[in-house]
């Protein structure tokens, strides 16, 4: 069942985000406009969505809403539904009442060894026999209870999203594609540092690999300089894609501790409770007015901070709302809608398989089923958009599946070990 449930994973991931990322790299180029409106542009190549924000807040529509359906249709055909739809998606998980429930259980059938509430001793202890009956659990710290590291991977995931549409506008897309690559790294380095956890001396030999392709593929890409299609990858974009990998081995290596720390919460409810986070949290940057130029806020600050801006003037003004703004683009370039939806969509169904994967195989299994995803949407994206890619380029992604390959030559040597030893 493991093997058939990671090939689902795996077949899943790979069929909705090849097509996924076709339709990312589609919104982040420019759109033709139907009529005059203020986003047109003077030339003819069109206009860029305007909003990274309005992007990652379909997206995580979409994903909460795959998820509610999931999981209302795996309750009904379990015939589970009769526990509410609070329950079913998580909600009742994230804040258990546990003393109410154990005191109604001392009350009612006592504390297991004749003893009622009344026998239960001042400090939460009684003695029966010889044992020791506990009355209260041990208080979980709030920054480790499950709503707390929910809301800090929904407030990664949320943060992360822009800043990689911020830095594809500054590096090509197989540069971003293979440096997402890279995501082993951070992830592997923050379990270890963050949670303290051991991994097996192959991993590292699989992200030694992985580094040294990605860095190969980088020299390569600019020693071509200007000739290679899609634009230079300017030193601010790679600065943005570092921060952009950072973050998500922060959300990953905190996922790999929800599901160790709370074995009963689901994927698919993670899923759906980080989803609607990341709504609560874009709503107000989506429908509030932003400044135009935030640096401009910085003369209002007292000294030595308004020293730092470079603004000739300390007018601070303030842009429409995301939410309109994109609208309006969306009315006045309706060719953006189809990606958009396309985008949102395979995202939510894309993100079923991300949660299944993770819960039952662990973070870094998925981050090598999502880096040989990334590898294949590359070579798709020279494919359809005639990206070009040098030998050297070609070859990084090579040294890129040579540690694929070691993994996966891995798990193939610890499977059969395992069918060996229950055989015996």
């Amino acid at each position: 069942m493991g093997v058939l449930r990671l090939g689902v994973c795996v077949s899943g991931v790979y069929a909705a985000f090849l097509l996924w990322a076709i339709a990312q790299e589609r919104l982040s180029a420019p759109f033709p406009s139907t009529s005059h409106h203020p986003h047109a542009s003077s030339g003819n190549s069109g206009d860029k969505f305007p909003s990274s924000l309005f992007l990652n807040y379909a997206q995580a529509l979409a994903s909460s809403l795959s998820a509610f359906l999931y999981l209302v249709f795996k309750a009904w055909r379990d015939g589970d539904l009769h526990r509410g739809v609070a329950e079913i998606v998580g909600l009742k998980q994230l804040f258990p009442r546990q003393r109410s429930q154990s005191n109604k259980a001392i009350k009612a059938n006592g504390n297991g060894h004749g003893q009622t509430e009344k026998e239960v001793g001042v400090n939460g202890t009684s003695k029966a026999g010889s044992e020791m009956v506990k009355e209260k659990p041990k208080a979980i710290p709030w920054r480790k209870t499950l709503p707390a590291l929910l809301l800090q991977v929904s407030l990664f995931q949320t943060i992360a999203s822009p800043i990689g549409f911020l830095a594809l506008r500054h590096i090509s897309y197989p540069t971003m594609v293979l440096g997402k690559s890279c995501k082993l790294i951070p992830v592997l380095l923050l379990n270890v540092i963050l949670y303290r956890r051991r991994f097996s001396p192959h991993k590292y030999v699989v992200v030694a690999l992985v580094t040294v392709g990605i860095s190969l593929f980088m020299l390569m890409a600019e020693s071509k300089g200007k000739k290679r299609k899609g634009g230079n990858d300017s030193a601010w974009g790679l600065c943005l894609l570092g921060i952009n990998l950072f973050i998500d081995g922060l959300t990953n290596s905190t996922q790999d501790q929800i599901f160790s720390t709370y074995p009963s919460y689901t994927g698919q409810q993670m899923m759906f409770t980080m989803s609607f986070f990341s709504q609560l949290i874009l709503l107000p940057a989506l429908l509030l007015p932003l400044p135009t130029h935030p640096l401009s806020l910085l003369s209002h600050l007292p000294l030595p901070f308004s020293a730092s801006t470079s603004l000739p003037t300390s007018h601070v003004s303030f842009a429409a709302p995301d939410f309109l703004t994109s609208l309006s683009f969306l009315v006045s370039h309706p060719t953006a809608l189809p990606p958009l939806l396309a985008y949102a969509l395979l995202g939510g169904l894309g993100q079923l398989f991300i949660f299944e994967t993770i819960q039952h195989f662990g973070s870094l299994t998925l981050v090598m089923v999502t880096v040989t995803r990334k590898l294949f949407t590359m070579l798709l994206s020279v494919v359809v958009f005639e990206h070009t890619l040098t030998k050297g380029q070609w070859m990084g992604v090579g040294v890129v599946f040579g540690g694929i390959g070691v993994e996966a030559g891995m798990k193939r040597r610890e499977m059969l070990r395992r069918a060996k030893k229950d055989g015996k």
